[in-house]
């Protein structure tokens, strides 16, 4: 039996759906009416990290778990490996991120990542860390403004990314979890080409077609907007990461995604038309 968390995400939704469509898979999930994976092969327990009992029911009679943990300050990581370890639970695959391996980023999220990773290893739980980069649906929070005017608004819109769909990011942990010789290695993940933000743009009004306008966000407005949204250290977490990818830093396309699953990793137009119903403007 495999465990999968994050469900409710954009890889983790992925990686119920492709297990539960090859056998049955369980899930835990802090609010299982947001599932979208149902069926006979889709065990889900109620529960979050921090409540041990429900963690010991989730991974009661588990082989391999799909860990996928969001909160910068809460101990996630730490609580499921132990968990996992008293489990017995063979094969922990987290999925991490590309920057945890590149010297330059020092970021408040890159840090917490290497601090998670650690505690990953420490459990004495074999794993396998997934490192992707940036996802091709963050473009989604561009959706309102796409909506309302056919404008996009983003921080340096030439800085280019080599982003990956989730859906390609979930099929190398399911590879991983579903394989053998995995363990104790952690596999970059990038899409097939570096693009910016105008590119993307572009890309999406083509898939659109409608118009889009591309408006390019100043420092000080960036960090407005994130402020609003997020706490402090990781705003300025995204804020310097930007920075790293004006510089190039998230530039370099990796070939894992047809190493470990055999086909090619999906270029974001292909995304764009398959999710071009999320940036269409709402009927009334």
């Amino acid at each position: 039996m495999i465990l999968v968390t994050g469900a409710t995400g954009a890889v983790g939704r992925e990686v119920a759906g492709l297990l539960a469509a090859a056998g049955p898979v369980r899930i835990l999930a802090r609010r299982p009416e947001r599932l979208t994976v149902r069926g006979p092969e889709a065990e889900v327990v109620a529960g979050e990290y921090a409540d041990r009992p429900a963690l010991d029911r989730a991974l009661n009679g588990v082989t391999s778990v799909f860990l996928v943990t969001n909160s910068p300050t809460e101990p996630d990581d730490e609580r499921v490996a132990t968990a996992a370890a008293a489990a017995g639970v063979r094969h922990l695959v987290k999925l991490s991120m590309m920057a945890v391996e590149e010297p330059g980023a020092d970021d408040f999220i890159t840090r917490r990542q290497r601090e998670n990773e650690q505690a990953v290893r420490e459990s004495g739980v074999p794993w396998t860390f997934v490192r992707p980069r940036t996802f091709m649906s963050n473009t989604l929070s561009w959706a309102p403004g796409i909506r309302s005017s056919g404008v996009v608004r983003a921080l340096y819109g030439d800085a280019p990314v080599a982003c990956i769909d989730p859906r390609d990011v979930a099929a190398v942990a399911v590879g991983v979890l579903t394989g053998t010789g995995h363990e104790g290695k952690a596999y970059a993940v990038s899409g097939p080409e570096a693009i910016t933000a105008r590119e993307q743009t572009a890309q999406l009004s083509r898939a659109l077609g409608r118009p889009l306008r591309f408006e390019e966000l100043g420092p000080d407005a960036a960090r407005a907007a994130l402020l609003a949204k997020y706490p402090r250290p990781v705003a300025e977490a995204f804020l310097e990461s930007a920075e790293r990818q004006l510089a190039g830093a998230k530039a370099a396309v990796v070939p894992t995604v047809h190493d470990v699953t055999g086909s090619e990793a999906r270029p974001f137009r292909t995304w764009a038309a398959d999710h071009k119903d999320a940036f269409a403007p709402v009927q009334r």
